[in-house]
């Protein structure tokens, strides 16, 4: 007899790193709000995806949403399955070398710019730590 355990399932997460124009070392983190898991942790900018949502399109919308960008280039960057004590996340991060728009945080979170080399001094969560290791190794991929 089996049976379905909601535990086991991942939820499917886009997010981007986002390269500064012009600051060629320097990426986009922004601030998880307060009363979500993981309140007040940095992250990179993107989303779960939506039920039959191809990965592309949903981290377009999600930065259309979250920062008021069109993504104009991106490319598949690593993916990560990471188990948390309370759900499952399949972190799926992309590159996004092009972008239009007046970039600003439109959901009232706190954005910034950090250079690759700062990573370190930002309280990030466990599922991102491999992806930063990434960067690290790999700065513009």
């Amino acid at each position: 007899m089996g049976e379905s355990n909601s535990a086991d399932e991942f939820i499917h997460v886009v997010a981007a790193i986002i390269w500064h124009p012009l600051e060629l070392d320097n990426i986009l983190i922004s601030r998880r709000k307060r009363g979500t898991h993981l309140e007040n942790y940095w992250e990179l900018p993107g989303g779960k995806l939506e039920t039959g949502e191809f990965r592309l399109e949903g981290l377009r919308r999600e930065l259309g949403e979250e920062l008021n960008i069109v993504v104009n280039q991106a490319k598949p960057f690593k993916q990560v399955a990471h188990q948390y004590s309370d759900r499952n996340i399949l972190l799926d991060v992309w590159t996004v070398s092009g972008f239009s728009g007046e970039l600003h945080g439109r959901e009232n979170q706190e954005i910034c710019w950090i250079s690759i080399n700062d990573i370190d001094n930002y309280r990030f969560p466990d599922a991102d730590a491999p992806i930063f290791e990434a960067i690290k190794n790999n700065a513009r991929a």
